[in-house]
């Protein structure tokens, strides 16, 4: 079941859309509560400006560097960088900026993403990240075998300390785990540090393990789990695609897989008059991964509709461009599905999403805009061509539909309620906010299966 959110596609009042676009919170604030008060307000435009004042406080904790500290930063972290150049990559959409209280701010992690995303700026990095070939050994390696089946195991925790918390409340926490579908041939719970109250069947779209406990000041509720991958490599040919049209996964659900004018007459820029569903999807691939650009996001429920959003700006991360993705291709009669959790490698693990759509006669086939727009630009056609299709083993899916609702649902609002991969937490009164816990995983052993 979808969690309803329906309401964030509804059009803000002009004053308060003013005001937020200007980050004058605490004035938006005001004015809101005064249209909550007002008896003749609709109960329905009730419920959207009840949800802006949940989600004023994103931006602020999402865009923490004004223009002086971040110049300062660059010029620590790019060779020769100049006031010049940050304009230009402020106007280009590079450098993700917002006002508040009419000054401008930029993201938290601005210097990251110019890093990760400008191979000329990356090259005059003062200090460069080290090059690895793992990635490009591990993709080798299962093109000459035809696929990989591989196992990892992880453990996850969750450590909650706040000082509005009371010793002994309830807290009810979910930790994501992993599902088994598609390439996830097996999936275990290896051990808890607390007893769940429940544990969700291991094919569940968003799957947690949930805990009801007595909160503890510093308390740390932890998991370890063990997935295998199996997977095949393929090589798809338009000219193999069969004629059967599955009428299966091609649906809208608001707010953000929503077939907008401004969608539909793109698709149509996209995909023209080509009807083998296989090219249409490699057009849709195509567009995104060369005419787009990651950038990283603020919260994603802080975005009234995140394709319109991506396919305006050409700008955004993993799961904005999976999900763009996934709505492109069912607007133009291409089954496709959300896939979210994590990227393993046998050292590391970072949150990532990512797409999959079905053609006749291979089934479901996997998309990977991120990584084939990342490949793209560093100029390696045959990574690129390989995220059409395929994926690494290096995956752990924990979320297999996009805005999921966990079981037993929140009772508040999720923190992330589109994805599945940190762990949500709440007592029986409120959700706990962005600094009232962290969250950490880290891969325990990794292997390679015959």
């Amino acid at each position: 079941m979808h969690i309803d959110m329906d309401f964030l596609s509804y059009p803000l009042p002009p004053d308060v859309q003013r005001l937020f676009d200007a980050g004058d919170f605490a004035r938006m604030e005001r004015v809101i509560r005064m249209r909550l008060a007002d008896p003749r307000t609709p109960e329905t435009l009730k419920r959207r400006l009840s949800y802006q004042l949940e989600i004023a406080g994103d931006i602020p904790a999402a865009y923490p560097h004004d223009q002086a500290a971040l110049l300062a930063e660059l010029q620590k972290t790019v060779r020769d960088f100049t006031e010049d150049e940050l304009e230009t990559l402020r106007d280009d959409g590079t450098l993700d900026w917002r006002y508040i209280n009419g000054k401008v701010f930029f993201k938290d992690n601005a210097v990251s993403g110019l890093l990760k995303t400008r191979p000329a700026y990356a090259a005059r990095a003062i200090n460069p990240a080290p090059k690895s070939t793992a990635l490009s050994d591990v993709i080798n390696k299962m093109k000459k075998k035809g696929g990989a089946h591989v196992r990892f195991t992880m453990h996850e925790e969750m450590t909650v300390s706040s000082d509005r918390l009371t010793p002994g409340e309830t807290l009810r926490i979910h930790l994501p785990l992993p599902i088994v579908d598609a390439q996830v041939k097996r999936a275990q719970l290896l051990s808890t540090s607390h007893a769940p109250k429940l544990i969700n069947p291991e094919n569940h779209p968003a799957r947690t393990a949930y805990f009801e406990l007595p909160y503890e000041p510093g308390m740390t509720v932890s998991a370890d789990v063990l997935w295998e991958i199996e997977t095949a490599y393929v090589q798809p040919d338009p000219d193999a695609v069969t004629p059967q049209h599955p009428d299966f996964d091609l649906g809208e659900f608001a707010p953000h897989v929503v077939f907008t004018p401004y969608l539909r007459a793109l698709a149509k820029e996209i995909v023209g008059n080509e009807t083998n569903p296989l090219k249409k999807a490699r057009r849709i691939y195509d567009f995104i991964t060369t005419q787009a650009v990651y950038r990283f996001m603020p919260s994603y429920r802080s975005v009234p509709n995140i394709p319109e959003y991506f396919l305006t700006g050409l700008r955004g991360d993993c799961g904005v461009q999976a999900i763009t993705f996934v709505t492109l291709c069912r607007l133009c009669g291409i089954p496709a599905q959300w896939q979210a959790g994590r990227y393993t490698t046998p050292e590391s693990t970072g949150n990532h999403d990512w797409a999959r759509f079905y053609v006749e006669p291979y089934g479901w086939l996997f998309a990977d805009c991120s990584f084939g727009g990342s490949a793209y630009r560093a100029g390696e056609p045959e990574r690129w061509n390989f995220y059409f299709g395929n994926l690494e083993p290096w995956r752990l899916p924990q979320c297999r539909a996009f805005q999921e609702q966990f079981t037993p649902p929140m009772a508040f609002l999720r923190r992330d309620p589109t994805d599945n991969q940190n762990g949500e937490a709440e007592t029986l009164n409120r959700a706990l906010g962005r600094d009232e816990f962290d969250t950490d995983s880290r891969i325990l052993s990794y292997e390679e299966l015959d």
